[in-house]
Formats: C-alpha cells, structure tokens, sequence
C-alpha cells in the first residue's frame, strides 16, 4: 500500500481547481508528479462544477481554450465527487467540499486561496512557475 509524505499507509484526498488542471499546459508541470512529489500518496479529486467550468473555457480559442481542453483529458485520472452543495459558485461549492471533507485544495486562484486558508483548509498552490507549495494557516 502506498504512503503519504510522513508514512501514513492512507492517502489524502486532494482537491483540484480549474486552473491548477491547466497549468500543466500553461506552465509545463506535470501536476500530478509535482503532487506526488510534495505530498507522497494522494487520491486527485474534482467536482462536475469545475469540469464544466473547464468544458466553457474550453471553447475559446488561444492559449486558454487549449490548457482547458489539455485539462479536460488529465481530469479523467480524478475521480468526479459531488460538492454536497445545491446552489453556489464554483468556489464555493470547493470551499464547502473542503471544509466538510478535511481534503486539502489545489488552486492558484488568490480569492479563493485566502477563503480556503480563513477556514483553515491546507492549500496547495503554485510557486513561481514550476514548483508547487503548500499554504497553511
């Protein structure tokens, strides 16, 4: 069975947003390495609202239509649970998620980065443009 960073034989559930999907294209890192690498053992999660968020971007054409659509195929290695909440944006369908489940975030959005860590919810978010580091509060 796999480990976590400190020999935990669980895993730990990590929440992706959007933007953290996409800065694989946009950034050239391999999330999921990255993660790995930072936390050991992890289960990638992501809500339907964030795909579909995702499946809009993706109809723009450029640079952001492309990483959306890139990170449309690499959402298919999370597994897709539901927020728990009927009504709320995307953010705060996370927020909810997060915070009733105990899982840790990824994100790079600063807005929701600061509301996650106000409820203390561990954040993982991007350093610079090719490492990943993690908040807490």
């Amino acid at each position: 069975m796999a480990t976590d960073r400190n020999g935990s034989p669980s895993r730990l559930d990590v929440l992706l947003d959007a933007n953290a999907l996409m800065a694989q294209v946009q950034f050239r890192l391999d999330i999921f390495e990255a993660l790995g690498n930072l936390i050991g053992a992890y289960v990638p999660l992501i809500l339907p609202e964030v795909l579909k968020e995702l499946r809009g971007i993706s109809q723009s054409r450029g640079k952001e239509g492309s990483a959306a659509r890139a990170a449309l195929v690499l959402a298919e290695r999370c597994t897709c649970v539901e927020s728990g909440l009927a009504e709320g944006t995307v953010d705060e369908k996370i927020l909810y998620y997060a915070n009733t489940h105990g899982c840790m975030v990824v994100t790079s959005d600063r807005n929701l980065r600061s509301a996650l860590l106000g409820q203390r919810i561990t954040v993982i978010s991007l350093s610079g443009r090719q490492r990943l580091e993690i908040f807490r509060n």
